[in-house]
């Protein structure tokens, strides 16, 4: 159950000019946060901006009780949150969404990310090295100078398959042509994915012609994260045309059967 903590910021890393990882003390969050969950940050006790910002969970050191997030400075509020010394204390409600990652009925499964979409599936990854599955994970990103968190997935799983758009560092092309070329190698029993929507509809679609179990992470904007602002609404892919049905990322998900949404 989600709760709100005051979670002291002990150590703050800058990846990239713009993409900044904290790690704060929240062990109560820890105790409860599974691989998919996301947390709500107030960026400031001013009413300018207002809302909080969702922000997908990175890792979790189960052990001391810690909480890693990484966050692309996009707007005000990730200005302002980038700027927090450690030291402060970060008000924060998580874990959220009941829509996880759930992989124990597969044994070789895909993990496939672009982008800043990646951070989220670091601690499925993690996991489910640790439950002794098959790790493949492919993360493809638009050049050299957007590569982030290489290392810490190469330690996680047992093969890392990185693509540039471009060429300009390792292989060259889409993380998704490499996933289909091991699905046509029968390496593949299960994928999750997290990127640009873009990418998400091509895994999605990739996964139903070859009849895949597939989960994806949305995103979406989220403006309480709790289901009430309905703000965040997918409409599902069984959805009648002249009545459509919808479901909320913050409450449903984040993490959605690839087979169940439309995007």
């Amino acid at each position: 159950m989600a709760e709100q903590v005051f979670a002291e910021l002990i150590r703050k890393e800058q990846l990239k000019e713009d993409i900044f990882k904290f790690s704060v003390k929240a062990p109560s969050i820890v105790r409860e946060a599974k691989p998919g969950n996301f947390i709500e940050i107030r960026i400031t006790e001013q009413t300018e901006p207002f809302l909080r910002r969702p922000i997908s969970i990175y890792h979790l050191d189960r052990e001391n009780g810690i909480l890693e997030f990484i966050f692309q400075v996009k707007g005000k509020g990730t200005q302002i949150l980038a700027k927090r010394d450690v030291g402060k204390e970060i008000d924060i409600i998580g874990p959220i969404g009941y829509g996880t990652f759930k992989y124990d009925d597969y044994q070789n499964i895909a993990i496939i990310g672009g982008g800043i979409g990646v951070f989220p599936l670091y601690e499925l990854a993690k996991e489910a090295k640790a439950d002794n599955k098959n790790v493949t994970t492919y993360l493809g990103f638009r050049n050299k100078d957007f590569v982030v968190v290489e290392e810490e997935f190469k330690n996680v799983s047992d093969e890392l398959i990185l693509t540039t758009d471009d060429g300009s560092y390792a292989r060259k092309g889409f993380a998704i042509n490499y996933l289909e070329e091991d699905i046509k190698a029968g390496k593949v029993d299960a994928i999750y994915a997290c990127g640009p929507l873009p990418m998400l509809k091509a895994v999605q679609k990739l996964a139903i012609e070859k009849e895949i179990p597939c989960q994806i992470s949305l995103e979406e904007k989220m403006a309480c994260g709790l289901g009430v602002c309905l703000g965040c609404a997918v409409k599902t892919a069984k959805s009648p045309k002249d009545a459509p049905q919808y479901l909320h990322v913050c409450k449903a998900g984040p993490v959605f059967n690839a087979k169940d949404v439309e995007i």
